[in-house]
């Protein structure tokens, strides 16, 4: 899928695994990527399926976030399955809570700090023992989900700066 929109990645397409999204700055933008994709999409026998398929939409879910002009939010959905879950009462419990919720993990502020007394609960060797800063930080987690910002793109009229570092293995950024 890569190979066969290279040269539209980051200009009017974003592609993960099986799936893509067209987008444009405008309805006539968009309808020019849209014609562009599906033209493509003809010359290498690229079959879609149209019940799959959502047209000029202003939103959507992709990889279970909603997209829109506003930037990126969670899916309500997902989140009130998340704020369902008792307090774990074994191992295999806090794995799954902490599966869900990691999945958002990027709309929440310091959000390995805060899971630090349930990840301590994943290691070995430890006895389970839920205690109050495990509720504590169980419950932050629930409630910072519930309460999630939307992120959104910088707005490019206010300076701002991007500080970046990078090693063989890591990367880092920073936007100030």
């Amino acid at each position: 899928m890569l190979s066969i929109f290279s040269d539209f990645l980051e200009n009017c397409i974003e592609v993960f695994m099986d799936d893509f999204t067209v987008y444009g700055s405008s309805f006539d933008a968009c309808l020019d990527s849209l014609d562009r994709v599906l033209n493509r999409c003809i010359k290498t026998n690229l079959v879609l399926n149209f019940e799959k398929c959502h047209f000029m939409v202003e939103q959507g879910i992709v990889l279970g976030n909603i997209i829109s002009s506003q930037g990126i939010e969670v899916d309500r959905t997902k989140i009130s399955i998340i704020a369902q879950f008792p307090y774990p009462s074994c191992v295999r419990e806090v794995q799954s809570f902490l599966g869900h919720v990691g999945f958002y993990k990027r709309f929440i502020k310091d959000f390995n700090k805060k899971a630090l007394p349930l990840s301590r609960l994943l290691q070995k060797d430890i006895k389970f023992n839920f205690d109050n800063r495990c509720k504590e930080a169980f419950d932050f987690l629930k409630r910072a989900l519930t309460t999630t910002p939307i992120i959104q793109a910088p707005d490019w009229t206010v300076p701002f700066e991007l500080m970046c570092d990078a090693l063989s293995y890591a990367l880092g950024v920073v936007l100030a």
